[in-house]
């Protein structure tokens, strides 16, 4: 099992790396693995395997361990790697939790079970279950308009005494979120921000981290904007921030993983191709996303990036 001495978990920039595929929509691993590198070489402190953007649900169980392989492979112990825990069942979930545990990966982001909209006892018996079968690190995944359920406090005190349970990515829409959050658990939980366009808003209100679509292809900006923020210089991270905006708002769409992925093809990191019943952007929407980022492309705030990164 790979080693966490030398890394810290939860903190920084956590981009939620693509799975590329072939023209044939066969997993390309070596370009895969070149994402998840070339992201690390940007200056990310973690990767996110198989999240949303990984497309975890449109991959077959084996594909999902060969794409965790890779990542191991490719990255090592340069920064930690989470995979995404999203599957049908709570069983199914167990599996895959092992099979990463086995294979290397450092922690775990688990979702409530898909498609089923479960009661708030189901909730908490998937997430204490799978919590349960495993000894890697975890951080639940609150996003309740994707997954039509909201991690209420009430759960999250009935997990309180799962050790493994330490973190909570929160997507909800709402920043005030972030500071109940604070203001019910203390430090027991570490947040960490998970809605591109509400990032700087979490991160000033106590996340001390960020798990980002965007970053996939900005993720220099992206470094420096977590970096800004982390020194008190306010109106450098205001700056990105707004800056970057445009394209932050792709996150909170339907079609968030066709956006970020051609967004990395223009800026040279990836390819658009997706699997169905995802399709590639056509007409209207895919010229405007491409106006958008070229717009971002052109007008880059790259002043002291590197000092702040």
């Amino acid at each position: 099992m790979t080693s966490t001495a030398t890394k810290t978990l939860w903190q920084g920039v956590y981009p939620a790396a693509t799975t590329q595929f072939t023209e044939s929509l066969a997993i390309d691993h070596d370009a895969t693995q070149r994402v998840q590198t070339a992201l690390v070489d940007d200056g990310v402190d973690g990767l996110i395997v198989l999240g949303t953007c990984g497309e975890n649900n449109s991959l077959e169980a084996d594909e999902k361990l060969a794409v965790l392989k890779g990542a191991v492979e490719a990255v090592g112990n340069r920064v930690p790697l989470v995979a995404g825990v999203s599957e049908f069942t709570t069983d199914r979930a167990i599996r895959y939790a092992q099979a990463a545990e086995a294979i290397g990966i450092d922690a775990l982001m688990l979702l409530p079970a898909m498609v089923y909209v479960p009661n708030l006892n189901e909730l908490y018996t998937h997430f204490r279950t799978v919590a349960e079968a495993t000894s890697l690190p975890i951080m639940l995944y609150n996003n309740p308009p994707a997954y039509r359920v909201n991690v209420d406090f009430d759960t999250l005190a009935r997990l309180e005494e799962v050790p493994n349970i330490v973190a909570i990515k929160e997507s909800a829409p709402d920043p005030r979120r972030f500071t109940d959050l604070y203001n019910q658990f203390g430090d027991r939980y570490t947040l960490m921000a998970g809605l591109d366009d509400v990032a700087l808003e979490g991160l000033m209100l106590g996340a001390s981290g960020w798990v980002s679509g965007l970053t996939s292809a900005f993720p220099q900006e992206s470094v420096a904007l977590v970096a800004a923020q982390r020194r008190g210089d306010y109106a450098e991270a205001l700056r990105i921030y707004r800056w970057f905006m445009p394209l932050l708002h792709l996150d909170a769409e339907h079609d968030l993983v066709q956006s970020i992925k051609l967004a990395e093809q223009i800026m040279g990191r990836g390819s658009e191709r997706v699997r169905m019943p995802r399709m590639p952007l056509s007409g209207q929407r895919r010229a405007d996303v491409i106006a958008w980022v070229e717009a971002c492309a052109a007008t880059r705030p790259l002043t002291d990036i590197a000092d702040a990164a």
